[in-house]
């Protein structure tokens, strides 16, 4: 038996297609990474600076449900990003 995977709905504008991208999460109907536009809201690039950037294929909406899909994975996995002390 044959399985394939499907697309996954990480919420209204964020998806894992695996026939997109190889399954990175994407905004919604583009090809847009997530992760790229988070780097861009990390590196303190305004908002609709990005939506511009990105030829108005995203939406401030979709940009916040970035963020807070972002927030709370690292809630969630806070402790794996846990920096090994550094001896004086």
């Amino acid at each position: 038996m044959q399985t394939t995977a499907s697309t996954q709905f990480l919420g209204r504008y964020i998806i894992a297609d695996p026939k997109i991208c190889h399954g990175q999460p994407t905004f919604r109907g583009t090809r847009i990474f997530v992760a790229d536009v988070l780097d861009q809201v990390g590196s303190g690039m305004a908002w609709e600076t990005i939506i511009e950037e990105w030829h108005n294929s995203i939406s401030s909406e979709a940009i916040a449900e970035a963020v807070q899909l972002a927030t709370r994975a690292l809630l969630a996995h806070a402790d794996e990003f846990v920096l090994e002390p550094v001896l004086a």
